[in-house]
């Protein structure tokens, strides 16, 4: 098994978690509403090629490969373990995906590669330097015209959400999203427009739908 990188933090927090991470994900986020509101929302042209940046166990990878048949679907997260869980789950799906391994911050593939980058839940692992990181890779391997479209925790605009803001607002990387901050780093990656594009609510928090081109 290969080894991960020492401030690697898995999709559900901690390795042993990660049976729970799918049915969390389903009954207290309602992962499918909002996934598949983002799906709706990339739009690749025919036979475009889309990256899910940090696919997990790939429930939106295989969304975005069901609604959009002509397209090429790629898969890629750092975790070999998730991998794991996701290769199983596009076997028993009977399609065919390329699901990769690598960082967000740290991808493999050629300059000016994808029409679409979409990326769920995966921004608020990371540490403030790891996003502009991130950003600037997402930048560089999409095509001009190309664009990012990111489903995350954002600013809380509820009583209950800012309360839980501030028990984990001491996490930084959570920070970055509670108070704001992805468009400016977006921004700094070299995107032009950025916007805040809708909302999620759901019990205890909401996320927030990001476009950048």
């Amino acid at each position: 098994m290969e080894s991960r990188p020492d401030d690697y933090v898995p999709a559900a927090g901690r390795d042993w978690l990660l049976p729970l991470y799918d049915p969390v994900c389903h009954f207290v986020l309602r992962e499918r509403r909002f996934k598949e509101r983002l799906v709706e929302q990339i739009a690749p042209p025919d036979r475009g090629r889309v990256l899910d940046l940090g696919c997990g166990t790939a429930t939106l990878t295989l969304m975005l490969q069901q609604r959009y048949p002509n397209a090429e679907i790629r898969g890629v997260d750092g975790d070999p373990k998730v991998l794991e869980v996701a290769r199983r789950k596009v076997a028993a799906a009977g399609v065919r995906l390329e699901l990769d391994r690598g960082l967000a911050y740290d991808l493999a593939y050629n300059d000016a590669c994808f029409d679409r980058v979409v990326s769920s839940l995966v921004f608020h692992h990371l540490t403030p330097e790891h996003k502009r990181a991130a950003f600037r890779e997402v930048k560089r391997i999409l095509k001009p015209g190309g664009s990012l479209h990111v489903v995350d925790f954002g600013p809380p605009r509820s009583g209950i959400a800012r309360f839980a803001a501030r028990i984990f607002i001491r996490d930084q990387s959570l920070r970055d999203n509670f108070e704001g901050r992805l468009p400016e780093m977006m921004r700094g990656a070299g995107f032009a427009e950025v916007e805040e594009c809708g909302r999620h609510v759901f019990f205890g928090g909401g996320l927030s739908f990001y476009c950048a081109r």
